[in-house]
């Protein structure tokens, strides 16, 4: 199993749709998204739905479900597609575990649904990533960037990841 990538979708931007009954933005946790990508691809996913939050609405129990599950797969690549706004805390609690594994994280500033480049594009650039690397860690794909999650920073005020 070492080329086989798998995906963990906690949920985030990257997942959300509108709602016009409540006419609120929803995190779909049914994969919908990754289903809709992986059909243009030539390739699938494995992919596993945990959680799905927004992660604002994250807690370390939801952090200790997600490092339970990754834990519990012998699949050593990784990408966890997650929101944005906590995404760098859920990257530094899996980094401070001792999984020997290549994890990815990334998500988008705006849903798929709204706006389908920007999330395929970080989810390519984690894709990708995986396919060409092989030193383990934790990693985060945002923007164009793709690199140690300690050289990754959100930058707010601009709305995009940029290194630090």
């Amino acid at each position: 199993m070492k080329n086989h990538i798998l995906i963990v979708n906690t949920g985030g931007t990257f997942n959300k749709f509108y709602d016009p009954i409540s006419g609120e933005l929803i995190v779909d946790q049914e994969s919908r998204t990754l289903e809709e990508i992986a059909s243009k691809w030539l390739t699938s996913f494995e992919v596993i739905d945990i959680i799905g939050k927004d992660s604002l609405e994250m807690t370390n129990q939801d952090r200790l479900e997600l490092l339970a599950t990754l834990s519990q797969t012998e699949i050593e690549k990784i990408i966890v597609v997650h929101g944005t706004d906590t995404m760098h805390f859920t990257a530094e609690y899996l980094a401070d575990t001792d999984l020997e594994k290549q994890i990815v994280l990334t998500g988008a500033m705006v849903p798929f649904s709204i706006d389908p480049i920007e999330a395929s594009a970080n989810l390519a650039s984690a894709y990708g990533f995986l396919q060409a690397f092989k030193e383990k860690g934790v990693y985060i794909a945002m923007n164009g960037i793709v690199s140690l999650h300690t050289d990754i920073v959100k930058k707010r005020v601009e709305g995009r990841f940029i290194r630090r």
